[in-house]
């Protein structure tokens, strides 16, 4: 049995008798929600995580190899970002074959060992499903192309005339191909042509896809810009609402087509990319009971200040309007967005507390990988991104993106993870990486944090042990304690279920602060060792937090 340590590695008597009682206890409870509320969630850009063969490119055999340091980390779930047959124009996101996998990556079997490898350690998996659009080298979009009365003729959207549809990524959505004389729609970028859900073989080509995969033992799918499946039947000119190339009702009416697919399976994940309102992301997930996709990101953390005000609202915001049944997803960095402690000037105080935070609020946590040791990305001039957003957008001043701590080259947030100190951070034994390493490698990396008690790898194992041990923290209610009790600059909430019931105190200012308490109350954990209790009060060092019972 493996038990949480404080930084000094000791557990007082107390603490320790309500370890075993609380594990006692989880270990003869049932979970009250679906595993997919309740679960944590890895997130891995293949390309970046494990390099197996030499050639600078992470892959399939490359994750497997990782698994144990995933499993002994304590996330119960993997997302992989594609590693789909596609010609890489964008990385993976530009699909050309569903049920093939890029031969850079390894090979199907590859994928099935991978699904296999995972299970056997216990956890789950889940897959990219790009169900927008696909590559214009999918054969679906060769055949469109080639005439208007071929068999997949409206399988995209074509149009003679383009209308006032602009693509997400700024100017024209619309692209002539002269074979058609006609153009074609694509919402993201111009190789990445939307597909037309309102004709039924499309739909049923789609479905096909994701049963080859669930056949294969995949646990589910995290579904790229599926806001962004149904537009205008007529196509007309779009609003200022933009509601003609985001149509909610047909949107919502096909999550739930798409979850009877999943439970023909039994059990599996849908987690949607879904921007906007927390109204707009219930159109998907069901809105009296959640019988739409399973789970949505919530992004509006990526753009997170640090203030205790900013956090009591989100929290009790993202409590309120995902209520039981419903589960929000906390996530501060990803694939596409700034790394977070690079978003926080590389403070590691303040990173603490925001996955303090996002480990033990009522949540779904999604975790980028390398966050666990402090990655920051890298700053890559935009004149040499190789990915298609930098190199759109490379005459742009980048300081115009500095002031709003963003990046558009998303090269910046993809680099290789940093293993150990030897040639290429440990990522590959080849002479070269398809993305710079950080210069900092030698510093950051897992062989470096395993030898470091305080740090970050030790502080996001010790509370995915405490979410996964405490069904409290697991899965239990949150009710946000009142402003007025607590002192300036901290906030607290309670997490409880049934008879177990634990508060947790994060401390935003740069002061001690001293917390009235009971002589009952006995520490769990916290951040930092100083953090004590005595005399009937919480003593919270500055910038820390901790949990108590």
């Amino acid at each position: 049995m493996k038990y949480i340590f404080y930084h000094n590695k000791k557990l007082n008597a107390i603490a320790l008798l309500f370890l075993f009682q609380v594990q006692l206890i989880a270990q003869n409870a049932m979970d009250t929600l679906p595993w997919y509320h309740s679960t944590s969630i890895y997130q891995i850009y293949p390309r970046s995580y494990q390099d197996s063969n030499g050639d600078g490119i992470g892959d399939i055999q490359g994750i497997i190899s990782r698994l144990d340091y995933i499993q002994q980390l304590g996330f119960k779930t993997i997302w992989c970002s594609p590693f789909y047959a596609s010609p890489q124009k964008d990385f993976g996101y530009d699909i050309a074959d569903y049920t093939m996998i890029s031969p850079e990556y390894g090979t199907l079997a590859d994928a099935e060992q991978l699904i296999t490898e995972t299970h056997q350690r216990g956890m789950k998996i889940v897959f990219d499903m790009v169900m927008n659009h696909t590559s214009d080298q999918h054969q679906w979009f060769k055949e469109s192309a080639s005439s208007k009365t071929n068999p997949k003729a409206d399988w995209y959207l074509w149009k003679d005339k383009p209308n006032n549809w602009k693509s997400v990524t700024g100017g024209k959505a619309w692209h002539y191909v002269a074979s058609r004389n006609q153009y074609y729609y694509a919402a993201f970028l111009p190789f990445q042509p939307d597909l037309n859900y309102r004709n039924p073989e499309v739909k049923k080509a789609m479905f096909a896809i994701v049963r080859f995969w669930l056949k294969r033992g995949v646990d589910g799918f995290r579904l790229d810009m599926f806001d962004a499946l149904y537009e205008d039947e007529q196509l007309r000119n779009n609003t200022p609402s933009n509601k003609r190339t985001i149509c909610d009702e047909d949107n919502s009416r096909f999550a739930k087509e798409l979850r009877a697919v999943c439970e023909e399976f039994g059990g599996r994940m849908l987690l949607g990319e879904i921007f906007g309102s927390h109204q707009h992301q219930r159109e998907f997930l069901g809105k009296e009971k959640n019988d739409g996709i399973m789970l949505s990101f919530n992004f509006e953390m990526l753009r997170m200040r640090f203030s205790p005000h900013y956090f009591s609202k989100l929290i009790t915001t993202l409590n309120n309007d995902f209520p039981k049944p419903f589960s929000p997803v906390f996530t501060f960095s990803n694939h596409d967005r700034r790394r977070n402690l690079r978003r926080l000037k590389g403070d590691v105080e303040k990173y603490k507390l925001v996955q303090f935070i996002q480990f033990t609020t009522r949540s779904v946590p999604c975790f980028y990988y390398g966050e666990e040791i402090g990655m920051q990305g890298v700053k890559r001039p935009y004149k040499y991104a190789l990915d298609p957003l930098g190199q759109k957008y490379k005459h742009v001043p980048r300081f115009l993106f500095d002031m709003i701590n963003e990046s558009i080259n998303r090269d910046e947030m993809r680099t290789p993870m940093q293993w150990d100190t030897t040639i290429n951070a440990g990522f590959t034994k080849g002479g070269s990486t398809w993305l710079p390493i950080e210069k900092e490698f030698k510093r950051v990396n897992v062989q470096a944090a395993l030898h470091d008690s305080s740090s970050l790898y030790y502080s996001t194992q010790q509370l995915l042990r405490l979410r996964n041990t405490l069904q409290s923290v697991k899965e239990g209610t949150l009710t946000v304690l009142p402003k007025k009790e607590l002192p300036k600059g901290v906030i607290a909430y309670t997490r409880s279920f049934g008879e177990e019931k634990v508060t947790m105190y994060i401390n935003f200012s740069k002061q001690q602060k001293v917390i009235p308490t009971s002589n009952s109350t006995t520490k769990v954990y916290s951040i930092k060792g100083t953090d004590t209790i005595q005399n009937k009060q919480l003593i919270l060092s500055r910038r820390s937090a901790i949990m108590v019972r």
